[in-house]
């Protein structure tokens, strides 16, 4: 039985994850991700506002910053939290895998969502 969400074809799904890369819509991408409907963007998975900085220019089409934080949930600095917030979105952290689960669902749900992912 297949359970890959419906999604229009031209957004960017998460299919795989590890082995430091992801497949995201047919293409293999190596190392951390930021993970918008429309592209992906290589990332350092620096969890700070400069290493978000794509995600807070885009902050008009983002609601939602997934935190894919690596094998574990860590949580968001205040400093942060407190960035986002002042741009509109709500980070919510996870470890890697239940963020790329957790994307797929948000923009199944046509949410205006980003995920952030460390590569595990």
């Amino acid at each position: 039985m297949d359970i890959t969400p419906l999604v229009p074809g031209h957004r960017q799904l998460v299919q795989a994850y590890g082995d430091g890369a992801f497949r995201i819509s047919g293409v293999q991408h190596t190392g951390s991700v930021l993970v918008f409907p429309d592209v992906v963007y290589p990332w350092s998975g620096e969890i700070s506002a400069e290493g978000l900085a794509d995600v807070l220019a885009a902050a008009d089409d983002v609601e939602v910053l997934i935190l894919g934080c690596g094998p574990s949930m860590t949580l968001v600095p205040s400093n942060l939290r407190r960035t986002l917030k002042d741009h509109g979105i709500v980070p919510e952290p996870m470890d890697t895998g239940a963020g790329c689960r957790t994307y797929n669902v948000l923009l199944a749900e046509d949410r205006r969502v980003a995920a952030a992912l460390v590569a595990v």
